[in-house]
């Protein structure tokens, strides 16, 4: 089971040059993004608001004067969720949080939705599986917390994200700066805030959501990142380089699982052969006990 526990975001993340074997329905690469599919099912907050219209992307700025440590982010994620969790996911969702952390507290750092599609499809597509889906999202809502951010929040944006990117097409997804609309609204204030290079914090979970953004949109051809990495004011390597990372990590978790079904059905089998051994016992001493000893 050692294998099975060993999977490592920030492992992976520090050496990006490696190349680990990748199943051929998890095949991806930074030029060539179609062939990945993603799916989702479905620290003080200065304003919260359920549109995210211009103006509105400033909440969860992070404006703590004196931000707590990555233990006390762990801390308030142990005391909010303090059922046990399986090794395969705990010990990447401890990476997880750790990395987010140091995004959050950034004097840099501003939500904003596409972050949240970004961090909601990763946590989704980690979560595949998992044994309770109302435990699973007990999970996201004590994660999420931890970073003393809404839970809540992350789920309508990235779901709002999620329809409009499902109307779009390549071209209107690179046009939006020409365009009106509350996502729209979002991306140009993104683009601004990236150009200036004082407010906006890039993160791996935002380029996952950019990713998420075109498969949405079917907009597959490879030149379309590049357009809208360049509209956004984004480095594309990297976009490139943090999806490289991410489609490594989804690799090694799909192996991981793979071992913990086969380690589940080999325990499953030996508990079913020793109640069969039993079973057998208990029906030969029942009928010794009939008949006598008379053999």
């Amino acid at each position: 089971m050692a294998a099975v526990a060993s999977v490592s975001f920030a492992s992976i993340a520090q050496s990006t040059d490696r190349k680990f074997p990748i199943p051929s329905s998890h095949r991806c690469s930074a030029s060539n993004f179609s062939s990945l599919k993603l799916r989702s099912p479905g620290g003080s907050c200065t304003f919260r608001s359920r549109s995210f219209r211009r103006g509105a992307a400033v909440h969860f700025m992070s404006s703590a004067a004196d931000p707590p440590t990555v233990a006390d982010t762990k801390l308030n994620f142990l005391k909010a969720y303090k059922r046990p969790i399986p090794s395969i996911y705990n010990t990447v969702l401890q990476e997880l949080i750790v990395q987010q952390h140091l995004t959050r507290y950034k004097k840099s750092y501003r939500y904003d939705p596409v972050f949240a599609l970004g961090f909601v499809t990763v946590y989704d597509q980690l979560m595949e599986g998992y044994p309770s889906d109302e435990d699973r999202e007990a999970i996201f809502k004590a994660y999420v917390e931890a970073l003393n951010e809404d839970p809540a929040q992350y789920r309508v944006d990235a779901q709002k994200v999620e329809e409009w990117a499902r109307s779009q097409s390549a071209a209107t997804l690179v046009d939006f700066a020409s365009r009106e609309g509350e996502v729209e609204d979002v991306l140009k204030d993104i683009s601004e805030r990236a150009e200036s290079k004082g407010s906006f914090s890039y993160s791996r979970f935002f380029a996952v959501g950019l990713f998420r953004l075109l498969e949405l949109s079917n907009a597959t051809e490879p030149t379309i990142l590049n357009k809208l990495c360049g509209a956004l004011n984004v480095d594309k390597k990297s976009v490139d380089r943090d999806l490289d990372v991410y489609r490594n990590l989804l690799s090694k978790l799909v192996q991981a699982k793979e071992l913990l079904r086969e380690y589940v059905d080999r325990e499953k089998k030996k508990v079913e052969e020793r109640a069969a051994t039993q079973k057998a016992n208990e029906a030969v001493k029942t009928m010794l006990g009939v008949g006598g000893v008379a053999i």
